[in-house]
């Protein structure tokens, strides 16, 4: 509880962007959201936490990028030339970013609860959380893990079928 406390200590609202089904693009508003955010001159983090299809690394095009570890933790790999969007994905940890990830459920969120208590944000202004599509066990996980902490709100994308 110590290392959650401290390494999301920093963070100021937490967001998350879900939706009921795939590709209705969850990871694009992510990514977008954070953009403009930092435009704005906010400090930002993306947790993708779509275990199954890690797609806003490559989207920021640091898909070749690596995790290293710090005193407090994984630190995020950060965007840009300014470095103003830390970014943590099981995309960094796989040997391919393609390679399938396929986990049961315990597995599955062990990882989501560490990647809430293990990343050294740092001070953000915003963090937004990318889940996968669905209603599923991730869902459930990243919220429990987050319950200790205010989320400032979630954002649903939908199709207009």
């Amino acid at each position: 509880v110590f290392a959650e406390r401290t390494n999301l200590a920093g963070v100021r609202h937490i967001l998350l962007v879900l939706s009921g089904k795939g590709g209705v693009g969850k990871s694009t508003i992510s990514t977008e959201l954070a953009l403009a955010l930092r435009s704005a001159g906010k400090r930002v983090g993306i947790l993708d936490v779509d275990l199954c299809g890690p797609s806003i690394p490559r989207m920021l095009r640091v898909q070749d990028s690596a995790v290293h570890q710090c005193d407090s933790g994984w630190v995020p790999v950060f965007v840009g030339q300014d470095k103003a969007i830390a970014l943590m994905s099981i995309g960094f940890l796989l040997e391919r970013l393609d390679d399938a990830v396929v986990w049961r459920g315990p597995k599955k969120n062990a990882l989501i609860k560490q990647f809430v208590t293990d990343v050294a944000w740092g001070d953000l202004d915003f963090l937004i959380v990318d889940t996968p599509p669905g209603t599923s066990d991730e869902h459930i996980s990243i919220v429990e893990a987050l319950r200790p902490y205010q989320l400032l709100g979630a954002i649903l994308v939908t199709t207009p079928q």
